[in-house]
């Protein structure tokens, strides 16, 4: 029989006199109540050196001691297992009342639960501190203690529910017996291999059809308020301690289900979308309290979820993307003790479990055998089937046991659940005193002799596999918390938010989204997950860019293609954390609409520039073969979604600049009005049949008509009519009048560009550059719109012609149009009121629409509004001076640069351009990444890089300054043009 008195003479020294002296002191204080520790110190032994080292060593022991002097008492002369087992039994019985009285309160099972453990657990810290006990005992005789007040306490509560008339039990001797409630202790718990002061981890579920339920649909309640309950009377601290801090979150994703999970939902949750790391958890798992006979029942079920049967390619590499999340550093030189991590460290005590744990997946399948919970009979199992040599087995085996103990020591100094060795030379020289060495070099040797042995054979282990990680640190995604190492090296990689970045990507690996359900995609992720982090910790305001990607992810509708072409592809992870971290409005539109990131997995995309004739063949292939109206609709939404997302992906790269992004939206917009026109017209006709020689014709006004479009655009369109003079209503099943016919179509055009659809909007349709207006009719008949604009037009109006051209419609009718425009342009005109009235339309614009500040590109003076009226103004009094006026269908650089050239200052015309060249570079970038404008103070980092490089600058500060520079010349130059 083990004792406390046959400790050896100096197995530990004390820290230092005055600990000494303080312990001494508590010790006499003591003896005048116990004679036992009077007698003890006033003779000279082995076993008064000993305790009086062991409570100057451990604070957490002194308060024990002098807490309870009886139980220190007891351990002097008494057997230590029979006590130990006493201090079980009084645990497993908490519940139960006195002999004929009513069972135990809630506050007694809990006042005697921590007495026990209070209890058991001073006496095996000092029998291990003494070296009676090796941390093999510890740990049981922990486990044990654990094991003993969890069903105690689940007892308890069933009994409870009985009587509140919840629950119908079997047996009220024995609550748990039958009762279907499955209580499986996890980890270290499920092992028998409880720390000094570990927490335990929990997972509960029940039989539905246990028959104990008096309400079987109040199930999730019942159990989940008995569960809170369980945790609060584990882990509650009260003037008698705790018992065990409590952990239920390794349920199945325990952020979307209850605390206790039904068998049947958690069966298939294991099946559908079980991961790696509960596959590698439920080797440990282990029935400690309930229903013990279906928690056997429930894990057997689990079998072939966690060993798989074969050894096919899919399951080694499912074993192996565990091995990815537990990172090792394969750095070189001497580990630093202080400070080092027992546990989850270089060698730590992961690593050993790990070694084990991996292998018993890979054969457990087919070995039977293998499926041992203790980390120690695993190896020796491993080695009996000759899956690892003897050798192997014996040094890790030693390491285990010796890092077990040290991490005992390290957490019965204050009773703290820590793994980490002290930073201090005189706190580690007391783990080094506690651990038996002379001094903290002999320690520190011994230490980082063990650990390199780990790690050695831990590198050996998967030497030809990956490491999920770069020299930054951890990257560990697994269980329910944020692992603290790789919280910091989440910080190191840039992110300011690591506790959310960690669970953002803790969600992925849950399946909760579509792109991550299945085993494949997450494998594809985790594989992933190291390089998506350092590329987007290298964007600026990293956190934001993560979370759109986040926002994209969710609305994935798988993710195994996506996940590893990125993988393969460096270019394009660095084009998303590009658009993330830069196009808001960009992130917003794949997350909407996930379907326009297709066309970033074509090869040729940044090869090819998106032309007239390129988007026209691929539009021609998208839409042929719609039947419906409806459809044709949906596609042409479909088609324009994707390109003008795919035109933004070239202008955010620089493959295209600004200039040529304005002509591929314009041309983009072009194609899709025509389609659209030509699907209303046979819509309309089919309904209301032909107009007598009707035909229409579409013009473009505005940006679509100077191809100007940003991303952001709407159209400005004119529709314009013509018919036989003696066309009476149309030949259809539905008949109307001319006006009325024309005016359906055009609102049935509006309605097919701009009405929102389960595939969004094409355009925001708006036709106030009509005759008129708001006032004027929608439909224009050819006729009726010449003599508008000879007669009643103003400058203004006639200002917006000369950038209407022509995009759709009858050929013949848009040749008759295109006369009509040229002819108006090209009418004499009085240059000084023309002047007037450009001058008089920008000063009204100054006061109606004020700029927001520099940003306010188009509205600033000397901005967009000043230029385009420039060349507006030039094109209008062209004729005057003799110079060829046909702009329409130019931009306006190649207007000003047809007119300027005889009308205007080569000086100010070069000026003009410039300025021209750089508001249209900063616009379309800023419209393209953003809604709502340009804001320094909050755009996005990467915003303000690119429009840095948009503009050409080395910084934000250089580039106002140069706008300010061009835009106050402008309005210079438009004062001295327009006057």
């Amino acid at each position: 029989m083990k004792r406390l008195s046959d400790v050896a003479d100096g197995v530990i020294r004390p820290f230092n006199q005055t600990e000494l002296k303080s312990a001494l002191s508590l010790l006499k204080d003591a003896g005048k109540q116990q004679p036992a520790l009077a007698a003890l110190l006033a003779g000279e032994s082995p076993l008064k050196s000993f305790v009086a080292a062991a409570l100057s060593l451990s604070p957490y022991l002194r308060d024990m001691a002098l807490l309870d002097p009886a139980t220190l008492v007891r351990a002097l002369d008494e057997p230590l297992e029979p006590l130990l087992k006493g201090f079980v039994a009084d645990a497993r019985d908490a519940w139960r009342g006195e002999e004929g009285g009513p069972p135990a309160t809630e506050a007694q099972v809990m006042t005697r639960l921590r007495a026990a453990k209070r209890k058991l657990s001073f006496l095996t810290a000092l029998a291990d501190l003494a070296r009676i006990f090796d941390a093999r005992d510890t740990t049981r005789w922990l486990s044990e203690m654990a094991d003993a007040c969890v069903a105690a306490a689940i007892d308890h509560l069933l009994l409870a529910g009985e009587q509140s008339g919840k629950l119908k039990l079997a047996n009220p001797q024995a609550p748990a017996l039958g009762s279907g409630l499955i209580v499986l202790g996890m980890g270290k718990l499920g092992a028998c291999e409880l720390n000094y002061s570990s927490d335990i981890d929990l997972v509960v579920f029940f039989e539905t059809d246990a028959g104990i339920l008096v309400s079987p649909e109040d199930a999730t309640e019942t159990y989940g308020r008995m569960m809170r309950r369980l945790v609060r009377i584990l882990q509650d601290r009260t003037g008698d301690g705790y018992v065990f801090r409590t952990d239920l979150r390794l349920r199945p994703d325990p952020g979307a289900t209850p605390l206790a999970v039904p068998v049947e939902a958690a069966l298939l949750y294991y099946e559908s979308r079980g991961q790696n790391w509960e596959r590698a958890a439920f080797i440990k798992a282990r029935p400690v309290a309930g229903d013990l006979k279906a928690g056997e029942g429930f894990l057997r079920e689990l079998v072939p979820f966690v060993f798989r049967k074969y050894l096919d390619y899919a399951a080694i590499a499912d074993i192996h993307s565990i091995k990815r999340q537990i990172h090792v550093h394969k750095g070189h030189g001497a580990i630093a003790v202080k400070g080092h991590n027992v546990k989850l460290g270089r060698g730590g005590i992961r690593e050993i479990e790990f070694f084990a744990q991996t292998q018993q997946l890979i054969a457990g399948g087919r070995m039977p055998e293998l499926r041992l919970r203790p980390t120690e009979a695993a190896l020796q199992a491993l080695t009996a089937a000759n899956w690892i040599d003897a050798t192997t087995r014996d040094e890790l085996i030693e390491a285990y046991w010796f890092l077990r103990d040290v991490e005992h020591r390290i957490q019965m100094v204050r009773d703290e659940q820590t793994h980490l060795l002290p930073e201090t030379e005189s706190e580690l020289r007391r783990i080094a005193f506690m651990a038996g060495f002379a001094d903290t070099g002999s320690f520190s040797a011994r230490l980082e002799s063990v650990l390199k042995t780990v790690e050695k054979r831990y590198a050996r282990l998967f030497e030809q596999e990956e490491v999920l990680s770069s020299a930054s640190g951890n990257l560990v995604f697994t269980g329910q918390k944020g692992d603290p190492d790789t919280l910091r090296t989440l910080e190191s990689l840039g992110f300011e938010r690591p506790e959310d970045i960690s669970r953002v990507i803790r969600t992925w690996h849950y399946g909760r989204y579509r792109a991550t359900q299945s085993v494949e995609a997450r494998e594809r992720l985790t594989e992933l997950t190291p390089q998506l982090l350092m590329t987007f910790g290298e964007s600026r305001r990293a956190d934001e860019a993560l979370l759109r990607f986040d926002n994209f992810l969710a609305g994935l509708p798988a993710g195994i293609q996506l996940f590893s072409l990125l993988t393969s592809n460096p270019a394009l992870l660095d084009l998303i954390v590009s658009i993330m971290s830069s196009a808001p409005r960009l992130a917003e539109i794949i997350a909407r609409r996930p379907h326009v990131f297709d066309g970033m997995l074509d090869p040729g995309l940044m090869v090819e520039l998106p032309t007239r004739d390129y988007l026209a063949r691929r539009l021609s292939s998208f839409v042929g073969g719609s039947r419906h109206y409806e459809e044709i609709l949906d596609r042409l939404r479909i088609f324009a979604a994707e390109q003008r997302f795919l035109i933004g992906i070239r202008l955010l790269t620089g493959s295209i600049g600004g200039v040529l992004a304005g002509h591929a939206f314009t041309d983009l917009a072009g194609l899709i009005i025509e389609h659209a026109l030509k699907a209303v017209i046979a819509e309309v006709e089919a309904v209301h049949g032909k107009v007598a020689g009707g035909r229409v014709a579409l013009a473009g006004m505005g940006k679509l008509g100077s191809f100007e479009l940003t991303a952001g655009s709407d159209v400005d369109l004119i529709l314009l009519y013509e018919h036989d003079d003696d066309a009476g209503e149309s030949d259809g099943a539905k008949p109307l009048d001319p006006v009325r016919y024309y005016t359906r179509l055009t609102q049935r055009l509006i309605a097919a560009l701009s009405a929102p659809t389960g595939e969004g909007v094409l355009y925001e349709v708006d036709m106030r550059l009509r005759p008129s207006g708001n006032k004027g009719p929608v439909a224009t008949r050819l006729k009726a719109f010449e003599k508008y604009q000879f007669e009643e037009a103003w400058t203004w109006e006639h200002m917006a012609l000369t950038r209407a051209r022509l995009i759709a419609g009858d050929a013949e009718l848009m040749d008759a149009t295109r006369a009509v425009i040229a002819a108006v342009l090209a009418k004499p005109r009085e240059e000084a009121k023309t002047a007037s009235d450009v001058a008089e339309m920008r000063t009204m614009i100054d006061k109606e629409k004020r700029p927001k500040g520099i940003w306010d590109l188009k509205l600033i003076p000397g901005g967009l509004i000043d230029i385009e009226f420039i060349a507006q103004y030039l094109a209008l009094i062209a004729k005057g001076h003799g110079v060829k006026a046909e702009v329409n269908g130019l931009s306006t650089a190649d207007a000003l640069k047809r007119l300027g050239g005889e009308l205007m200052d080569p000086n100010d015309l070069d000026l003009c351009l410039a300025a021209l060249h750089l508001l249209t570079e900063l616009s379309q970038v800023i419209q393209l990444c953003v809604d709502g404008g340009f804001d320094p103070a909050t755009a996005p980092a990467g915003l303000v890089d690119l429009v840095c490089r948009a503009g050409d600058a080395p910084d934000l500060k250089s580039l106002e300054a140069e706008l300010r520079r061009l835009t106050k010349a402008v309005r210079k130059v438009f004062q001295a043009v327009v006057k």
